[in-house]
């Protein structure tokens, strides 16, 4: 009995010593120390030479009306080449049919909009946008406040919160007003420090182009990154909700993506199927 209370006591004094070491990992790592080694790997990502990807990507649009019934349904795949650090971005099919001249003329527009929007300079011919998520300049707009540790998809992952910095950051940019304006939560794998998953929600309504276009009132939206080999980590499923104005009319659009069918591209061009 005596050996039994004692086993039973032991047992009580590990468990709370566990208790107290995780607590204190987690004090360890704040949420701007997982941030910055979030930060770090992206920029490790960009020096260092990445594997070559290939694989599709399918989008749904759907545009709504006032009483909240899709008024127009848009389905669109893409084939995405991953290559050299840039991805490049190929209209493949248009609601089940190659594309027509309107079509790939309508993906140049929406192109150069958010390259308007977002301040970025054209991309040279034949190249392609970077992927970047966490980027120094970005991390430096808002506050971050650490959640906790929890699992996401069988990997460990810190949970962050974050918000624009008050007094905001000025206002150069289209894209500046936007990110004064939106919060959310991030989860970034323990392992690797990836980001596996963003929340984003708006905060308030913003204006662009002085509100005489267009205002957006409603944004929500979820990104979520799969590691699909080794150190290696792709957007796969994307959501998002949005409402606001355009000219003079209300606008209510919901999207999604799903990227599927990753394989590996040689130097030679052909396939090598993933890790992951």
């Amino acid at each position: 009995m005596k050996f039994r209370l004692s086993f039973f006591t032991y047992g009580l004094a590990l468990f709370a010593l566990a208790g107290q070491i995780t607590a204190r990992a987690g004090e360890a790592l704040s949420a701007d120390a997982v941030i910055q080694k979030a930060v770090a790997r992206g920029q490790a990502d960009q020096q260092d030479a990445v594997p070559d990807f290939a694989y599709r990507k399918l989008t749904v649009t759907d545009q709504l009306d006032n009483d909240g019934n899709v008024k127009e349904h848009k389905e669109k795949v893409y084939e995405i080449v991953y290559r050299d650090g840039r991805s490049h971005a190929t209209l493949l099919q248009v609601d089940g049919h190659a594309p027509t001249p309107a079509d790939l003329k309508q993906q140049s527009q929406n192109e150069l909009s958010i390259r308007q929007i977002t301040g970025a300079p054209k991309p040279a011919q034949g190249d392609g946008q970077q992927e970047s998520f966490l980027t120094p300049e970005l991390v430096q707009r808002f506050d971050f406040k650490w959640i906790g540790q929890t699992n996401l998809h069988g990997r460990t992952t810190y949970q962050i919160a974050f918000q624009p910095k008050n007094p905001a950051v000025p206002v150069h940019r289209l894209v500046d007003k936007l990110l004064n304006q939106i919060s959310g939560t991030l989860w970034i794998d323990a392992q690797e420090f990836e980001v596996a998953r963003a929340d984003i929600s708006l905060r308030s309504e913003v204006n662009l182009l002085g509100g005489l276009a267009a205002s957006l009132k409603k944004l929500n939206y979820t990104l979520e990154r799969t590691r699909i080999a080794d150190g290696v980590w792709f957007s796969t499923l994307s959501s998002g909700d949005f409402q606001g104005r355009k000219l003079f009319d209300p606008t209510h659009i919901k999207t999604r993506t799903q990227s599927v069918q990753f394989h590996r591209v040689a130097m030679n061009g052909q396939s090598k199927p993933s890790e992951g």
